[in-house]
Formats: C-alpha cells, structure tokens, sequence
C-alpha cells in the first residue's frame, strides 16, 4: 500500500471554494453560496469581501443547527461536478447532499469501473459514486438505511439518465445486508462504501464505527471477488481516523493488496490553500 497519498479536489464547474477560515468555509454551488462550520479552518479568511454574499449560513445554538437564508435559495437546485449532474439541497445536517471532495474518487471508479461488473455500494447516501459506477457500465446494488438518502440517490440515477435495471436500491442496514448476501453465496466485483461514525439502520439497528467496522470488513471479504480488476473503496470523514487507521484495518482483513491511501482535500478556487476533507483507502486487485 503506498501511503500518505494526498487527493485534492480543484474548484471546477460548477462548484468553488470561495475562501476559508475562521472555522467556517464559504462555497459555490451552482447560483448558491453557502457559508458554513469547517473545524479544519484554523486560519484567517483571505477574501471577506466575499462572505457577506451568501445566500445561506449555517449556524449552530445550544447545540442544534439550523440555516439563515440572507437571499431566495431554490428547494433544490442542479449542480454539475466533474461532469454529472447532481441535485443539492440544504440539509438539516449542514451538508447539500454533493461531497466535492469525492471527485478524484469519482474519477478513479470511471477508470476502475468495467462494463458489467457488479458493485456493492453501502451507506450509499445521495448516490454520485453509484451514478458514476452506473454509467460505466456496472450493475450496482446501493444500500442506505435513510429512505430520503435513497429516494433522492434515486433522483440523481434519474438525472442522469440511468436505467431502472442498472441500480438495485436497498433500505437496509449495511452490516445485516452484507452479512445476508455472504449467506447468500453473493459476490461482488466493485465494494464502495463510506462509514459513518455513528448511524441508525433501517429497523433501528446502531452503526458505531469502533465496534461495527472491522466485523463489516471481515464480511466484505467473503463476498469480494479474487478477479483481477476487482475493486475496493472505502471513505471516511466523521470518525476522525488518521488514513493509516484506515490502511491498517483493511489490510488486517484483506491482507497486503497494494492500492493507495491517504486524505481527502478541497482548495480554494483562488488560491493553492486546501481545506481537509477525510481519508480513503483503495485498491484494485
């Protein structure tokens, strides 16, 4: 595994990092800009000229956030990143349903990805990595245990014009889906996924990373494909994991694989500063 390997994520399209600092970020999407939390943020803002147009800001009181609208922003709105169309909203959870961070990722599954495989998606959210994986040309199966992650995962497939039999959806808890598919014989060419730190499964199941991880892994790999070209992914950001957490987790399952792991960055649109945004671990057999 070669290690510490940075990803950044330009400002491109229709998304921009306008500035940061000061604990906060302030970003571009589409017509929108958001201002929002960044605990990374640790330095000053180089453009506050630009803060006070935003049309949204996020702001935390007596532990519970909430968005103040300074300008009309759509229920939802389009927005085109690295080619695919995505549909953002604001979020309760101070997220707009796109992560611009995952675009070297998405990028890496269009090469990665080969017609016909099958791929396996888990905590699959707003759904751009299965999107991605769909129009290369593989069968996915999306799994999340929010009915509003997959109800609007759905939407982007549908934005992008993608067939109703290249996507299976599944409300479903990850662990008891994979655990159900090992069971079943099932397996899979491609495995996506990106853990949070702590989640609810559909039946009210509880997700905690420490615990629940390494049991997960341990399932993927008995429904991994050994096929040359067979792919694995996984993210994180919430945990607060160091990348070799991560590296070191894997490969205690899967064994030496080669791939590549380190962090996620975003950077400003003007200028060569990057905001951190999580880790990954990847590998292609």
């Amino acid at each position: 595994m070669t290690h510490d390997q940075h990803l950044i994520a330009k400002s491109c399209g229709d998304y921009e990092l306008l500035d940061s600092g000061d604990n906060e970020k302030l970003e571009r999407f589409g017509t929108v800009i958001i201002r929002r939390p960044e605990t990374q943020a640790l330095w000053k803002k180089q453009r506050p000229e630009l803060w006070d147009g935003a049309h949204a800001t996020f702001a935390f009181h007596d532990k519970k956030g909430s968005w103040q609208i300074q300008k009309p922003v759509p229920d939802s709105w389009t927005v085109v990143r690295t080619g695919l169309p995505l549909i953002a909203r604001l979020t309760g959870f101070k997220h707009t349903g796109i992560f611009p961070e995952q675009a070297p990722n998405w990028e890496w599954l269009t090469r990665v990805v080969r017609p016909e495989m099958k791929v396996l998606n888990l905590f699959g959210y707003t759904g751009a990595a299965t999107v991605t994986a769909a129009l290369a040309g593989a069968s996915i199966t999306h799994v999340d245990a929010s009915k509003q992650s997959l109800d609007w995962a759905h939407e982007n497939a549908r934005l992008s014009g993608v067939g109703e039999e290249s996507i299976r959806w599944m409300l479903d808890d990850a662990l008891a889906f994979a655990k159900r598919e090992t069971r079943r014989g099932a397996t899979y060419d491609g495995i996506i996924l990106d853990p949070p730190a702590f989640g609810r499964g559909a039946k009210g199941e509880v997700w905690r990373i420490e615990e629940d991880l390494p049991a997960l892994l341990d399932t993927l790999k008995e429904i991994f494909s050994d096929k040359p070209g067979s792919f694995f992914l996984i993210n994180g950001y919430a945990a607060g994991y160091a990348s070799r957490s991560f590296t070191q987790a894997v490969e205690s399952t899967f064994g030496e694989v080669g791939g590549e792991a380190g962090e996620l960055f975003i950077q400003e649109s003007s200028s060569t500063r990057v905001v951190p945004a999580g880790i990954y671990v990847r590998f292609v057999r």
